[in-house]
């Protein structure tokens, strides 16, 4: 059923006052509430419902407010429904006009809010930092038509995944969930497994890989039996082929694994999307989970350097085999021709649509660049501090977020979440101007 929206009332409470009587409407999160059209947000997020009967969803803006403050301010789920009761700011950005003091939603729902909508309409929101960008005068529409594009990658929240642990992991799944479904098993290898792994870690880290070696096997023996022995008892039985088969699957895959074998390969167990991709930096030469894409503006804002797209790109695809499809999309997000964009070394021997052959400038291009053209290709790092950004304090430097659902919408939130963050702090800027001219400070005497 759709969504009861919320509207402005304007009613009055005997025994409460209103929110807009009480905060400072002055305040950066008050006027950005007041500048976003959330009735085109409604309209994009209501387009995932139907009329009928059963349970009304939540409001739009209260489940969209609190995904912008989730990323705007780098919180998780759990802590930003904590502060949005005790917050009045919180509250009134999400289109209330009393105080609660109860949460009208539980932490979950925002989860399955997010998967509702998906990837292509949270694009609506990135969409709406920008159009509200151009209306408060952080940012020119013309400064849309120029942009920077870079690719990083967004790690999973998963442990670094080594053969021993994995082996020792799916084991120890398997085990308890035979034990939960009640499959009595010969042995279960929890105390000898155990001992083995730390073996293999105590043998690799001194460098005697022999026996680190030896005591891989044996750990990839136990798992062996383990799986061999519930496919026996499960044999004939469909009810419990149907609940073993998706972890079965995964062990058989992780203890069948070679180092160095092409094609996909399992590096953790309840993320198995998860991709290796080689960075070729000192500090941290492998990254596990998914490359992202991130388009930037090339000129430096009134309101500083904002995001103008962002999206996951699953299975580690060559940089420039990416421009076909982002290209077009970064225009219908920002409702812009691209003129010009600029890109690193990685995007040489791009496919980009014919239209833009002359229009895509790489790092070290020497032919078809005029002196205006090597100007801004100087600009073509500023990319790299918003990535940073990203990863720091806006939740892309690691993915919670469950599957491949949850890849390609934290890279999209946390594009959403900086350049909201942007827009705060461009707001705060200009009420201290207004109130620096309202009340000029006195003049000083000479002395």
């Amino acid at each position: 059923m759709r969504p009861r929206e919320r509207r402005g009332s304007g009613e009055q409470d005997l025994f409460r006052s209103r929110l807009d009587q009480v905060i400072n409407m002055d305040h950066a999160l008050a006027k950005l509430a007041r500048t976003i059209d959330w009735g085109f947000l409604e309209e994009k997020f209501g387009a995932v419902y139907a009329d009928g009967s059963g349970r009304p969803a939540l409001p739009t803006r209260l489940m969209a407010g609190l995904a912008i403050l989730k990323h705007s301010y780098n919180l998780s789920d759990e802590v930003v429904c904590e502060q949005w009761v005790e917050n009045p700011y919180y509250q009134y950005f999400c289109g209330e006009e009393f105080f609660q003091h109860r949460l009208p939603l539980d932490r979950s729902s925002m989860t399955n809010w997010r998967n509702r909508m998906g990837e292509e309409r949270l694009q609506a929101l990135l969409q709406e930092s920008l159009a509200v960008a151009t209306k408060t005068g952080a940012m020119k529409p013309s400064e849309l038509s120029r942009v920077i594009v870079d690719t990083t990658v967004q790690p999973k929240n998963i442990t670094f995944p080594t053969d021993a642990k994995l082996m020792n992991r799916a084991r120890e799944k398997l085990v308890k969930l035979a034990k939960k479904l009640g499959v009595e098993l010969r042995q279960s290898y929890a105390r000898v497994g155990k001992f083995a792994l730390i073996q293999h870690q105590r043998y690799a880290h001194a460098k005697q890989f022999k026996r680190a070696n030896r005591a891989l096997r044996t750990l990839k023996t136990y798992l062996g039996r383990v799986i061999r022995d519930i496919a026996r008892k499960i044999d004939g039985d469909p009810a419990l082929e149907t609940k073993f088969a998706w972890l079965l699957s995964l062990a058989r895959r992780v203890r069948e694994q070679e180092r160095g074998q092409r094609g996909p390969k399992i590096y953790s167990l309840h993320a198995p999307e998860v991709e290796c991709i080689g960075k070729g930096k000192a500090h941290k030469p492998y990254e596990f989970g998914v490359k992202v894409s991130i388009a930037t503006t090339l000129k430096h804002s009134k309101g500083g350097q904002f995001v103008a797209h962002a999206q996951a790109l699953p299975g580690n695809p060559y940089d420039g085999h990416t421009l076909a499809e982002l290209i077009p999309a970064i225009e219908q997000l920002v409702g812009n021709t691209i003129e010009r964009l600029h890109a690193d070394a990685g995007y040489r021997g791009h496919n980009a649509p014919p239209d833009y052959k002359f229009k895509i400038y790489t790092s070290k291009q020497k032919r078809r660049v005029p002196p205006q053209i090597k100007r801004e290709m100087r600009r073509r790092s500023a990319v790299e501090p918003v990535i940073g950004h990203l990863k720091e304090e806006h939740r892309m430097g690691r993915n919670y977020l469950a599957h491949r659902k949850g890849d390609l919408n934290n890279a999209v939130l946390a594009a959403v979440g900086y350049n909201f963050r942007r827009l705060i702090r461009w707001l705060r800027i200009l009420l201290r101007l207004y109130l620096a001219m309202l009340f000029p400070p006195p003049n000083s005497l000479p002395a």
